[in-house]
């Protein structure tokens, strides 16, 4: 008789479980920042957090981009800028009032105001243009230099490039843009004074829920099929090409959405913040967000975020702690984590799990099979009533097969 190889079925809820760990995770974190955050938070502390939050969004967009289609976007500052622009020059035309000037145009000898401005002054439209603006520009660059199969490092200096010229047009137009101080002192945000601490809570709690629709967004992009198709583009393009899709339609939506994400980010960092400066939109700036997706892990959603946060916060700390030298605390903080972690923390913490699985895994006890009655033995000496042993199966700490887990675990 052969031997057989008896599978002990899964522990009911273990897959559950762990299905259920990443909702219940997000609550967690929309409760932490919801409730707890205003609660402890002193009013600068707190809109300091919420600056977080909007590099956080497009932090999320870059996941998706480069953690998901291996897009390296080193000039999301430009989609960050054009969002917060269009939404910065609607607030100072609403403060300006009918027929006014905004301050920096009276500080600049401007004695009409500019055509490029006038439709801004609706609320729709300058709302509107906040996603359009980083969604088109997007778009045409991205079937530009997708469809020449431009990728990788070229597609990265070229992004860069985008972002230093977006920068100097800003700073040479004075009178258009606000040149170097670029767009200050907004008092007004949709109804909501920027002075008043309750109403920049509010404001708060707006950043909040626009980062939590753009992460679920983004991760129901990557579940789907249209994440899988992106996922192949990234490992393998010409085979995706070779089974008749179009690799740069594909890569030209995530990389709108991403724009599109910037683009949002940008206009709640405006009255958030209070300025928008191209200091704020540069090729720094834009390496800094792309360094916090690095650290946090590019290839998870929630590492992307963590990294947003945790390099923008070290960044205040080392710059109140050390004023003479954070800057190089900041860079040390980057070699280390990519040194000892190159996929990030995310991906470091992904190992120590696997890690702790693995050691906790011990070999069960054979399982006795019965045999029926009558069925003869192996020596040929006659039927007999015995058990045969069983292989082993291996199980988790949580009871479940190894196998199982491990089928539990494979991508959708």
């Amino acid at each position: 008789m052969t031997g057989a190889v008896a599978v002990a079925p899964d522990r009911p809820g273990g897959p559950l479980r762990r299905r259920l760990t990443g909702p219940a995770l997000f609550v967690a974190v929309g409760l932490l920042l919801v409730l707890v955050a205003p609660a402890v938070l002193s009013p600068f502390r707190l809109d300091l957090l919420g600056k977080y939050l909007c590099y956080a969004i497009v932090a999320v967009g870059i996941g998706l981009a480069w953690g998901r289609g291996g897009m390296l976007t080193l000039g999301q500052g430009v989609f960050f800028g054009l969002g917060g622009y269009a939404m910065g020059m609607h607030l100072k035309l609403r403060e300006a009032g009918p027929g006014g000037l905004p301050d920096f145009m009276v500080w600049s000898g401007v004695e009409s105001l500019p055509a490029l401005w006038r439709p801004f002054a609706n609320p729709a439209f300058a709302l509107a243009m906040v996603v359009l603006l980083p969604v088109t520009v997007a778009v045409l660059l991205g079937l530009l230099v997708f469809r020449q199969r431009v990728r990788g490092a070229y597609f990265a200096v070229l992004s860069q490039a985008l972002a230093a010229a977006f920068v100097i047009l800003l700073v040479g137009q004075q009178g258009l843009t606000g040149g170097t101080n670029g767009l200050t002192n907004f008092q007004m945000f949709y109804g909501l004074d920027l002075y008043q601490p309750g109403d920049k809570r509010i404001l708060y709690l707006v950043v909040v829920g626009v980062l939590g629709a753009m992460f679920l967004l983004a991760w129901q992009l990557s579940r789907s099929r249209f994440g899988q198709l992106l996922l192949a583009v990234r490992d393998g393009e010409d085979r995706v090409r070779f089974l008749g899709y179009e690799p740069a339609v594909v890569k030209t939506i995530a990389f709108a959405v991403s724009a599109g994400m910037a683009g949002i980010a940008g206009a709640l960092f405006v009255p958030m913040v209070g300025l928008l400066s191209p200091a704020n939109l540069g090729i720094v700036a834009s390496l800094e967000l792309l360094i916090g997706v690095a650290i946090g892990g590019r290839f998870s959603l929630a590492g992307a975020v963590g990294g947003a946060l945790l390099v923008n916060y070290a960044k205040t700390i080392f710059s109140e702690e050390s004023a003479d030298n954070w800057i190089y605390l900041q860079g040390a903080m980057f070699v280390v984590v990519m040194l000892w972690a190159p996929r990030g923390l995310a991906g470091l913490a992904a190992d120590l799990r696997a890690a702790v699985r693995h050691r906790r895994r011990r070999p069960g006890r054979a399982v006795a099979a019965p045999v029926p009655s009558g069925t003869p033995a192996a020596n040929g000496r006659g039927p007999v009533d015995s058990v045969v042993p069983v292989a082993p199966v291996e199980r988790s700490p949580a009871g479940v097969s190894v196998a199982a887990a491990n089928r539990a675990e494979e991508p959708a």
